[in-house]
């Protein structure tokens, strides 16, 4: 079996936290078990381009539970648990080409090693994988059934593949599901990223005027979880709607120029390049504090802030001081990338069990269905969705109501009115 990792040695490691993590994933345990008795993804090949936490971890069991061939690589160059990644290969016989750090050379040698596995299903996360083989890898389009997608920066990309006409098979966006974005986005994401923060600086939260940049599912949660311990949040939005339901969340709302005077600390949670940017490096206070929790080291200008800067060094684990030309200090928290998993170990697991559930159940939706489906996004089927949410609530021991039949028969008919 070929592999590319730190060290096996660090194996013991990974395999406890990977059992650590299983404990808070009902969900996944419970796909697991019917996987191994029917077999669902017999015969089929996985390339996974996912962070490789023990969340994913638990996610490639399944999916060789249910007699998939599965690769994995890293989504991000700085997410890789390596011990995890050395559990994986050692205890469970799944290839993984994954080092934390990695350079950007090593990180598509390895993205690349996973689809030599010649992939009947992709899963992404951040469509990485799907970019490669449409531009470099496209020999291997004829053995592909279709591909999963787990973030909003790659469904963006997918669709702006699908829009343009050149997307050569389906995918699923399970970013899309309810179970996903309204959970993961939202409770993972917000909780996540302030304990990278919190990790990588060891600030104090309450009284900081913290700057939220964007206002999707992920900046939510974010904010949510900021104003919880005490800081004066403020949002930064280019959405007229988004900023609207953020006023009305009870938020302070203006422009990044604004903001850049008075925060603290800033996050970045928008999927666009260059959010923040030249003209706001020059307003923000001495010792600024910058990350960014979205998918892709883009929203962060810097390279533009390096010329801007006469001196750099590491002040802590994953704390960059940029001293600008007049002696002000901005402080770059994980080289720019997703702080939580840079700094911290990313989402709970208990919230990535819905989101794993969902890419095991649109594995073997791909594998049932492929010869129906079209070139184009879909969104995770509503029954997926709902199997997910039922089964969530039973791990919970929550109990909901049936609707009645006259309730049924009142939702779909118009006859009956006042």
């Amino acid at each position: 079996m070929k592999y590319d990792i730190k060290s096996l040695s660090l194996a013991k490691k990974g395999r406890l936290r990977i059992e650590w993590a299983n404990e808070y994933m009902p969900v996944l345990t419970l796909i697991r078990k019917r996987f191994t008795r029917e077999k669902p993804l017999k015969g089929t090949r996985v390339a996974a381009c996912l962070h490789v936490t023990t969340e994913t971890a638990n996610l490639m069991i399944t999916l060789k539970a249910g007699g998939a061939e599965t690769v994995l690589c890293a989504s991000n160059p700085l997410s890789t648990q390596d011990d995890v990644a050395a559990s994986l290969v050692k205890d469970h016989r799944i290839p993984v080409f994954a080092i934390k750090g990695e350079d950007n050379k090593t990180y598509y040698k390895h993205l690349n090693k996973a689809l030599d596995i010649k992939p009947h299903v992709s899963m992404d996360d951040g469509a990485d994988l799907v970019s490669t083989i449409h531009k470099e890898r496209t020999d291997l389009v004829a053995n592909i059934l279709g591909g999963t997608e787990e973030t909003t920066t790659g469904v963006i990309r997918l669709r702006a593949l699908q829009d343009k006409g050149q997307l050569l098979f389906p995918l699923v966006a399970v970013n899309d599901a309810d179970t996903k974005h309204l959970f993961d986005n939202r409770y993972g994401t917000g909780q996540s990223t302030i304990d990278g923060i919190l990790r990588a600086t060891n600030i104090l939260m309450a009284g900081a005027h913290f700057v939220v940049c964007g206002y999707g599912w992920c900046g939510r949660g974010v904010a949510s979880r900021a104003r919880g311990m005490g800081a004066n949040v403020i949002v930064c939005e280019t959405d007229p709607l988004k900023a609207l339901e953020a006023v009305m969340d009870g938020y302070n709302v203006m422009g990044l120029k604004e903001a850049a005077r008075k925060g603290d600390v800033f996050v970045t949670l928008t999927g666009d390049i260059n959010v923040i940017r030249q003209e706001h490096f020059k307003l923000m206070k001495d010792g600024a504090i910058v990350c960014n929790s979205g998918h892709f080291n883009v929203e962060i200008d810097l390279a533009t802030l390096a010329k801007m800067s006469k001196k750099r060094r590491r002040v802590r684990d994953f704390v960059e001081e940029y001293t600008l030309k007049n002696g002000r200090r901005i402080n770059i928290l994980g080289d720019g990338r997703l702080i939580n998993l840079a700094a911290a170990e990313g989402h709970p697991a208990s919230v990535m069990d819905m989101s794993f559930a969902n890419q095991a159940l649109a594995c073997e939706f791909l594998k049932k269905n492929s010869s129906s489906l079209e070139r184009k996004v879909y969104k995770v089927p509503d029954d997926i969705d709902k199997e997910i949410s039922r089964l969530k609530l039973r791990s919970l021991g929550v109990k909901i109501d049936r609707l009645t039949k006259q309730q049924k028969e009142y939702l779909t008919s118009w006859e009956m009115g006042t």
